[in-house]
């Protein structure tokens, strides 16, 4: 079940500086706008930091979370300021990592690197899978944080930033080189994985709930002053 979405509002701002803002995004919050004319699918993280900084003049948005991930976003309220954080997305010169909690317990490893080639399934959309020859690379570095009963919370630190590739990397099995747990919450790769083309275990999310992943931490240079800016968010479960 995908998060209700929040009421409208403004958002937590995290930190801010001349030309960028860094705010920490609920889960079930659009990062731009949705395809359809629904109410909810207008309000979006674009849209509470325009109303809630006027004067920016940028286009803001430099890149996207999913909208059943919650965590931090940084905005550029310039275009140059947008052009300079999107330059260094683009050159893999942001830091970021996100808290998960993953079904079932990680025991073949205690940290480890997925690297798989993932690209969308036109037939099946919003799905991503793995796929040899025409996927894009996608590699995730992570770690076992803690062992919660019957869960692992573990910590993501992405290289690049494919679409879903959190996702995709938990949940395809150890035998394809994922990790071979799901996230907990997510409906699109918990319980529907094998029809996404993985042909491991299939592994069920908990009932209806959030999807248990944040983006927890993120490290860029202002596009100003060229100082390095560190943004933490303490991870929401």
């Amino acid at each position: 079940m995908t998060a209700a979405p929040p009421e409208p509002g403004t958002l937590a701002i995290v930190a801010r500086g001349e030309s960028w803002v860094v705010v920490d995004k609920p889960a079930g919050l659009l990062s731009v706008p949705g395809k359809g004319d629904e109410p909810w699918k207008k309000d979006c993280v674009a849209s509470r930091v325009a109303a809630m900084i006027p004067d920016a003049t940028g286009p803001l948005i430099v890149h996207r979370l999913d909208m059943d991930t919650s965590g931090l976003l940084v905005l550029g309220l310039t275009a140059e300021a947008q052009r300079q954080l999107s330059k260094q997305f683009e050159e893999r010169r942001v830091e970021k990592r996100y808290i998960a909690l993953l079904d079932g317990l990680v025991e073949h490893a205690r940290e480890g690197e997925v690297n798989l080639p993932i690209r969308l399934d036109p037939e099946n959309r919003p799905w991503q899978i793995v796929d040899g020859l025409h996927g894009r690379e996608s590699v995730t570095r992570w770690r076992v944080l803690t062992y919660e009963t019957d869960r692992t919370r573990v910590e993501f630190s992405p290289v690049t930033g494919r679409a879903h590739q959190l996702r995709i990397h938990a949940a395809t099995s150890i035998a394809c080189g994922g990790i071979g747990h799901c996230i907990v919450g997510d409906v699109l790769y918990g319980n529907g994985y094998r029809r996404a083309g993985d042909v491991g275990r299939l592994v069920q999310t908990d009932p209806p709930g959030r999807m248990m992943l944040h983006a927890s931490y993120l490290a860029f240079s202002d596009p100003v002053t060229g100082e390095r800016v560190e943004a933490g968010s303490g991870s929401e479960f």
